[in-house]
């Protein structure tokens, strides 16, 4: 591949490079994570953001129809005939003044960016094409992945339909939302269920990939995160290239907060932008990881040199514990995240806060998003609760400009939202396995009526 790229560790103390035709998802002298880097200075670069419109005129060409190679002038890790689409990227900003009311903002101020209108119904598949793009240039011929749901649907979705390589999928036997569970399956992928959670799903599939010699296409995959550096450009794009004053992101493996921060970075540095905005990473509170680490014990990226050695007491601590994540919000059900120092970077970037919210904030933000229109699944409703728990503390102004990342689909978890509608708290708690969330203080539930005329009339117009 060409000299203006390369493999990069992340830890300040080792920064050992690789090249980009090496298949690594981590660093051999040092373990910890790898950036893909650009010599920019080899590069054109865009004078300005709007350079990209001109593109829109190309959506005959494939790869400029697609939200993520639209920019490939910003992810240049190989030439734009050679990248995979299949259509990606097609997302939706949309202002939200009743979501905005129920979180405390000026309506104009609220947005939410709906990730559900990707091929497979999540955000994964802005990472999952650059990830396909290079295993195809590596020429793979398996890709693997751990999943609580949305990455084993999107590299089921990218296998089956480009027919490049297999696809195996190891899931847990905790909570896995059927909606994304019946897409690996009907796409075709070998589905691996292993008793265990997510964590140890993620422990497995890293050693089966380097014995077997899969491809694997975790977010420690470095180029799947090139791609999802995109959804800020297609945000950026929909603002008329302004840029907001927050983005909201749920926090799981936290892929999605590390590939946003590395993104304004890169256009700060390349003078594409003037300012970088405040990152707010929401977790769960059945999987908050890193609230702990970073509002409690005061972790922080330290230019590279993290306290690893506090990290790894608390990991040591979880284990002696034996905690294991819970949250109805399956996607971000996640207590060992692998990307724990790219995040802890971007936050020093964004001038960054963490947050946690309970199932309760989060089923109900998600009623109020339903309420505006768009259907999420329960992890991409933690954008919305945290965004409302910040302006609750006044970190967030109601005068601000708030971007929400609606993360997935909301049939990918269907069963969430008709048992929070059913308005019977019982049902609730029973259907979805839950603790501590016993209300549905938004409930539109469905009225029983008679089958007489007369009562159906009056049942609409009550």
């Amino acid at each position: 591949m060409a000299d203006h790229v390369f493999q990069k560790c992340i830890n300040a103390q080792c920064a050992a490079t690789f090249s980009v035709d090496e298949t690594r998802t981590a660093c051999p002298s040092c373990g910890n994570l790898l950036d893909v880097c650009y010599d920019w200075e080899k590069l054109p670069i865009p004078q300005n953001l709007s350079y990209f419109e001109k593109y829109w005129s190309e959506r005959n060409i494939p790869q400029r129809f697609s939200g993520v190679w639209r920019f490939q002038e910003m992810l240049p890790f190989t030439d734009l005939e050679k990248c995979v689409t299949i259509g990606e990227g097609q997302t939706l900003l949309q202002n939200a003044p009743c979501v905005a009311k129920y979180v405390g903002m000026k309506p104009d101020k609220l947005f939410l960016q709906y990730e559900g209108m990707n091929p497979s119904g999540s955000f994964k598949d802005n990472g999952m094409v650059a990830a396909i793009t290079h295993a195809k240039l590596m020429g793979a011929t398996a890709a693997a992945c751990a999943s609580t749901g949305n990455t084993s649907a999107s590299l089921a979705l990218y296998c089956g339909y480009t027919r490049l390589m297999k696809a195996i999928i190891f899931i847990g036997s905790g909570k896995i939302a059927y909606g994304k569970l019946s897409q690996a399956l009907d796409y075709g992928a070998k589905t691996i269920q292993i008793f265990g959670d997510f964590d140890d799903a993620m422990n497995r599939v890293r050693e089966v990939s380097q014995k077997l010699g899969l491809y694997l296409v975790n977010s420690v995959n470095p180029f799947r995160l090139e791609g999802q550096k995109t959804i800020m450009y297609r945000i950026l794009e929909a603002l008329n290239w302004e840029v907001p004053d927050w983005i909201v992101v749920p926090g799981g493996n936290l892929g999605n907060s590390s590939a946003f921060g590395k993104a304004f970075f890169e256009l700060k540095m390349l003078g594409l932008i003037k300012r970088i905005p405040r990152l707010a990473v929401i977790n769960a509170h059945g999987a908050n990881t890193l609230f702990q680490l970073y509002e409690k014990e005061g972790v922080r990226w330290n230019e590279g040199r993290p306290d690893r050695a506090k990290i790894q007491a608390f990991f040591e601590q979880m284990n002696r514990e034996n905690r294991r994540a819970s949250t109805l919000a399956s996607a971000i059900e996640i207590n060992r995240p692998v990307n724990l120092e790219k995040c802890l970077r971007a936050l020093s970037w964004c001038d960054g806060v963490v947050r946690e919210v309970d199932d309760q904030e989060i089923v109900d933000a998600k009623s109020q998003i339903g309420a505006n229109g768009l259907g999420c699944e329960p992890a991409s409703a933690a954008s919305v609760a945290g965004a409302k728990k910040l302006r609750e503390e006044g970190i967030i102004s109601p005068a601000e400009r708030v971007v929400c990342i609606l993360t997935g689909h909301q049939l990918k978890d269907p069963v969430t939202t008709v048992a929070y509608h059913s308005a019977d708290a019982t049902k609730f708690q029973e259907t979805l396995g839950c603790r501590g969330v016993y209300r549905a203080d938004f409930a539109n539930s469905p009225l029983p009526v008679e089958n007489d005329l007369e009562k159906i009339i009056a049942a609409i117009q009550e």
